[in-house]
């Protein structure tokens, strides 16, 4: 969730709250074992000879296919349902490979890809498209809600604040329904209970930067690898047709699943779980009862909160075929969270990173919003150090290992970089009503570099992979 960088006087309250309150299956390959004919003119003994060379190799395509290659799964996984690692044949996935690589890619749209890496898709965590789908249903089923009971043109009429109000872009709020509460036995972050959902341990002011060592580095690593499993399945969810508030409520579950606590839950009051985003909104983007349509992008931003610790990370997505202007904004976002990364390392200066991305939004005809930032995050959901995102800013601080903070650019279409907030005192949205998108993720300052503690399953975490579309393609 991004933290404002600019304090308004008049909603010092709203401020606070910060940016985050924040499928199928691998298809195993069919065998083929077609072999050439042999030739009729060949003499008894050389027919003798190719039928045991051609029993041994019988033999050995069989053992092949016994040792099945487990799909990637994280340890102490904890799917949404309980799923069999698949089985792969090692030789028809080498087939598969060299025949998707015959294929066209498609940039920014086109049939989504979900396999067991987060290279090039939605990790599966090895649950089958089958189990999935019955668990979502399951989920949706036992948290139902009172937008069941309600018609189309209900669902869709925008709330009372919103009566009169001169929005900026397409997009048009829709029902919001009631906050979810979590059950017992969860632990809870300080605001989960308050009121106004004010943070004491964020009023208190800390100043230095956390360095995280030994065991609190290894609960907070546990903590971002929930928070990558929670987006996963959040994502692999969202398609045409799909409410956010139906995403709020599989995201609630997969938190419950796991005994952790969504943090953007009541933080300074948000009502839901995680934070979606769509088009023109760049950021805290309430869950409610529009569905999502073809060509939209949507960014989700996950936080979670495990043994007192909380993890951020976010992705925007393209939702079916998506036009030129949406696949070049998606792609500066995260080329411009890759350049901002590969400065990570001991010794740089926190205001340096605001002068990478500024320069990548800029050779790209797009802006950078300049009133979030990324922030300190750990056992404070928002806390030091602050990571602006443009260029010339007045950040304090130098990165230290066991440093931990969140990077996370907020990039508008065009030049204007500038937001408005919706009568809903959370969803802020570009000023001139055009897209923006974003990515983040939950950093880690080593001895030599860095690492993406909310790296993708399957990729390198000392470094972000290369901007590839099919993995936000939904």
């Amino acid at each position: 969730m991004e933290e404002p960088d600019v304090l308004d006087a008049e909603k010092s309250e709203a401020v606070q709250k910060l940016k985050k309150p924040n499928g199928a299956a691998p298809v195993e390959a069919e065998a083929s074992d077609d072999e050439d004919a042999e030739a009729a003119e060949a003499t008894a003994s050389k027919k003798k000879k190719k039928k045991k060379k051609k029993g041994n190799k019988e033999k050995d395509a069989a053992e092949e296919v016994n040792e099945p290659e487990a799909a990637p799964k994280p340890e102490d996984e904890t799917a949404p349902p309980d799923g069999e690692d698949e089985e792969e044949d090692g030789a028809d996935g080498a087939q598969e490979e060299g025949a998707a690589k015959k294929k066209k890619k498609r940039r920014g749209g086109g049939k989504k890809k979900v396999g067991t890496s987060g290279l090039d898709g939605i990790a599966t965590y090895g649950v089958s498209d089958e189990d999935f789908a019955a668990w979502c249903q399951k989920s949706l089923e036992a948290l139902m809600n009172d937008s069941q009971k309600m018609s189309e043109q209900e669902l869709k009429r925008p709330p009372k604040e919103f009566w009169g109000y001169q929005f900026s872009g397409a997009l048009r709020p829709a029902f919001v329904t009631k906050q979810l509460k979590m059950p017992e036995g969860i632990l809870l972050p300080d605001y989960a209970l308050q009121p106004d959902g004010s943070s004491l341990s964020e009023r208190q002011g800390v100043r230095e930067v956390p360095v995280l060592e030994g065991e609190e580095l290894e609960t907070m690593r546990m903590a971002c690898k929930l928070g990558r499993e929670v987006l996963d399945i959040a994502a692999r969810f969202m398609r045409p047709g799909v409410t956010g508030d139906e995403i709020d409520r599989v995201v609630y579950q997969a938190c419950v699943d796991r005994k952790i606590y969504p943090s953007p839950l009541n933080y300074f009051r948000f009502p839901k779980t995680v934070c979606v985003s769509a088009n023109e909104v760049i950021c805290h983007g309430i869950p409610d009862c529009r569905p999502i349509e073809e060509g939209d992008i949507v960014n989700l931003d996950v936080s979670i909160y495990y043994q007192g610790f909380h993890s951020d990370l976010n992705e925007t997505f393209f939702i079916g075929e998506c036009d030129e202007d949406s696949q070049r904004l998606v792609r500066t976002a995260y080329s411009s969270l890759l350049a901002a990364s590969q400065l990570i390392r001991p010794g740089t200066f926190y205001r340096d990173l605001g002068n990478a991305i500024n320069a990548e939004a800029n050779k790209n005809n797009c802006a950078v919003v300049t009133t979030y930032c990324g922030h300190g995050v750990g056992k404070l959901f928002h806390g030091p150090p602050k990571v602006p995102h443009y260029r010339k800013n007045k950040a304090v601080g130098i990165m230290k290992p066991g440093h931990v903070f969140t990077v996370e650019p907020m990039i508008n279409l065009g030049n204007n970089g500038g937001d408005r907030t919706w009568p809903d005192n959370w969803t802020a949205v570009t000023r001139d009503g055009k897209r923006s998108a974003q990515f983040e993720h939950t950093f880690l300052v080593t001895e030599t570099g860095l690492e993406v503690l909310t790296a993708r399953l399957g990729t390198d975490p000392s470094c972000m992979p290369a901007y590839n579309p099919a993995m936000f393609q939904r």
